[in-house]
């Protein structure tokens, strides 16, 4: 049952962080408000191509939850010309409160993907034209949103996730840096000030505990209700797929979820939680280790148990080795009386009696 809850949880977070960073409109306020990345400052949501989908063949169905965007650059002070080049921006979420420190193997995956696919792409409108020396591959940029409160402690370089790496050896690794958007640097009201939907959202992933809640609650009603004032109704429905996976998370009823999505609906943001008795985040996590250590503590039974009967089983063939010996039996009738007692192929039986005849 606990299982099933989290497994609950982990889908609804999935889904819904797919269709957040699935709009455009959102993506885009995502990475104005987040990068101090100069050409991302202006992005527009038509500028913003999900190509994500085209990797799934390629990386297997544990990366469904992450996104690939194809951005078109305009040229440096001319607003109406744009890069032949496009840019790609991989964008990992991290539900963890560990820290993933192998995301940087896992980013230079989609990156060779990227890379190899883009080429197919250029072939396909000119032969050869990946072969000259002229060709470049597009530029990415990887991403990592981490919504977990632990520091985010992996080294953000890729070589030195290599033996060496980063030492005597750098010439011959390949190597990048990836941004690191960590939602727990960012204040209630550094988000609350942006105002936007994005903002909004993060709001709301920001809360992990009872801590986490009472400090939303705290944040001014009018303020919240602003950020969703003039909010088309297809980033609504998002919001309100987000807000249903944090109901899932904190425990709510399903009568509290089905109140908070109403006033989600009416734009009432500032009065979500008023009505909810109890938040069991810690209660939730604290079954659930819980429930690991009894699924520790029964996994080493079972292989105690194993174990012993190993140990049984053995001992039950000395002993019958040890009486045939005794009783000047051959080695070839005692491989037989092996078999037939202990239930052992007659290869098995004959490696017993070679390892204890002699003892």
């Amino acid at each position: 049952m606990q299982e099933e809850s989290r497994q609950r949880v982990t889908s609804k977070r999935d889904i819904s962080s797919k269709r957040v960073l699935g709009n455009p409109v959102l993506y885009a306020q995502f990475l104005r408000n987040n990068f101090n990345i100069p050409f991302l400052k202006n992005v527009k949501p038509e500028d913003i191509e999900d190509v994500s989908e085209r990797y799934i063949p390629y990386l297997g169905t544990e990366f469904e939850s992450d996104t690939v965007k194809r951005i078109r650059l305009c040229v440096p002070g001319k607003e109406q010309e744009f890069l032949q080049e496009p840019l790609f921006l991989i964008f990992l979420t991290e539900h963890k409160s560990r820290v993933d420190y192998d995301v940087s193997m896992q980013l230079l995956k989609y990156m060779l993907c990227i890379w190899l696919d883009y080429g197919r792409e250029m072939e396909q409108k000119k032969e050869g034209i990946s072969h000259r020396k002229s060709f470049r591959y597009p530029l990415i940029i990887p991403i990592v949103y981490y919504e977990g409160k632990a520091p985010w402690t992996a080294d953000r370089r890729f070589q030195t996730r290599i033996a060496c790496g980063d030492l005597l050896f750098h010439d011959w690794v390949p190597d990048f840096t990836y941004e690191v958007v960590r939602l727990h640097d960012y204040s209630n009201e550094e988000l609350l000030a942006r105002g936007d939907e994005m903002s909004l959202i993060m709001l709301f992933n920001k809360i992990q505990d009872e801590v986490d809640l009472s400090e939303f609650i705290k944040l001014p009603p009018d303020k919240l209700d602003e950020m969703v004032k003039n909010t088309p109704e297809t980033i609504l429905d998002i919001i309100v797929s987000v807000m249903e996976s944090l109901c899932v998370k904190i425990g709510a009823t399903e009568e509290e979820m089905q109140e908070c999505v109403s006033r989600v609906r009416e734009r009432r943001m500032g009065y979500l939680f008023e009505n909810i008795e109890k938040m069991d985040i810690q209660a939730e996590r604290r079954n659930t280790t819980e429930a690991r250590k009894e699924a520790q503590k029964a996994k080493e039974e079972v292989r105690e148990a194993k174990n012993e009967i190993i140990k049984t089983q053995e001992n039950m063939v000395r002993s019958i080795i040890a009486l045939c010996r005794k009783l000047k039996v051959s080695k070839e009738e005692t491989v037989k009386e092996v078999m037939e007692t202990c239930n052992m192929t007659r290869e098995t039986a004959i490696q017993k009696v070679d390892l204890y005849w002699k003892q």
